[in-house]
């Protein structure tokens, strides 16, 4: 019998690789025998992120465009055609069922190649607002999986399906794990815990935040689990000497935090907000101005709109961070509003169902 063979591109971002490796683990329950290549930009987190999940890798010479004049944007010509050579000679070599890209510098040339072979591709669209990468890959794609609705806008809408994001699986049932959290990660369990999510390289802004607000928040009784990301942990790290202060570069049991976690302030990425969707903690979403689009305000603003989370524009927080925190935890109908709206928008069945987009191409 044939073994099944996939490709999966994605990274540059946290947001870009998890989506990925749970699309591989689920293809991997389907078809047990199958083959996974991942394919990255060679100087990138996910040369290190897919080994540890235990599947291979191979990297293009690959970047992005800067918005202002760069040596590296004189030489992405170069790097792309580099990228799109190579992608050629793995897809000549490996010979894939189907190609599937979750965004990141390297999907671009490689799902090209793929679509020039005639290999059936699939788009696997995180954001409320699209990148340019992926608008141009959506004309010869098959299948186009979307998080959120109305994004016919961009993309040819009979190949779209409204799937979701692939979130950890781990985080689906986080409500029986809050004594084990609590014991894991050794706070106090007569004190509301704050999490705070900069995402996987962390965010100078909040971070600033929380330095400037620590003392206010202690003083409001609540316990502060501040991930701070891990270019900036040691300039915050001494904060762990606070009482009820605990600054970490990056979290090892995500579903343990979020069980534990009583209030949420985190930013707005695609795969942030679709987990924090399944956990349904009381939310302020702190989008990043500083992305393409500013997608990160229109992902925040999709569960905003519905009376699901709060948000605070980063040019607002000096003003407004007091006010709107302190309504927040003092407030139980507002935070019982919140958990129960959020949760109305998560989509647990997610990685199955773009998986089965996938299976579609196949038989």
């Amino acid at each position: 019998m044939k073994k099944n063979k996939f490709i999966l591109s994605g990274g540059g971002t946290g947001g870009h690789i998890y989506p990925a490796i749970a699309i591989a683990n689920e293809l991997k329950l389907r078809f047990p025998n199958c083959e996974i290549l991942f394919v990255g930009a060679q100087d990138k987190m996910e040369m290190q992120k897919v080994p540890q999940a235990g599947y291979k890798i191979q990297g293009l010479w690959i970047s992005g465009l800067q918005r202002k004049f760069t040596f590296s944007n004189a030489m992405f010509p170069i790097k792309l055609m580099s990228s799109l050579w190579k992608s050629r000679k793995i897809i000549k070599n490996f010979k894939p069922d189907v190609v599937i890209g979750t965004g990141g510098f390297a999907s671009g040339p490689l799902l090209q190649v793929a679509n020039s072979f005639g290999i059936p591709t699939v788009i696997q669209e995180q954001n409320s607002y699209p990148g340019i990468t992926n608008k141009l890959l959506s004309k010869k794609a098959n299948a186009i999986c979307v998080a959120y609705e109305n994004l016919d806008r961009f993309f040819p809408k009979s190949k779209m399906t409204f799937t979701g994001n692939p979130v950890r699986q781990d985080v689906l049932d986080i409500h029986s794990k809050r004594s084990e959290a609590i014991s894991y990660f050794n706070l106090d369990d007569n004190k509301k815990t704050l999490l705070v999510l900069g995402g996987s390289l962390g965010s100078r802004r909040i971070n600033q935040l929380i330095e400037k607000e620590l003392d206010f928040l202690i003083a409001n009784d609540v316990q502060v689990f501040w991930q701070c990301g891990k270019f900036y942990y040691e300039e915050y790290k001494h904060f762990s000497e606070k009482e009820n202060v605990q600054v970490v570069s990056f979290i090892d049991r995500m579903d343990l935090i979020y069980a534990a976690a009583d209030f949420v302030i985190s930013r707005a990425g695609a795969s942030s907000v679709s987990e924090l969707c399944l956990v349904g903690k009381p939310t302020i979403f702190i989008p990043s101005p500083n992305v393409a689009e500013d997608h990160q305000t229109k992902n925040a603003n999709a569960i905003v709109d519905k009376n699901g989370a709060l948000l605070i524009k980063e040019s607002e927080l000096d003003e407004k961070f007091e006010t709107i925190f302190n309504q927040l935890i003092h407030d139980d109908n507002l935070q019982n509003k919140l958990s129960e709206n959020i949760k109305k928008l998560a989509k647990p069945n997610a990685t199955k169902d773009i998986v089965e987009e996938i299976i579609k191409l196949i038989q």
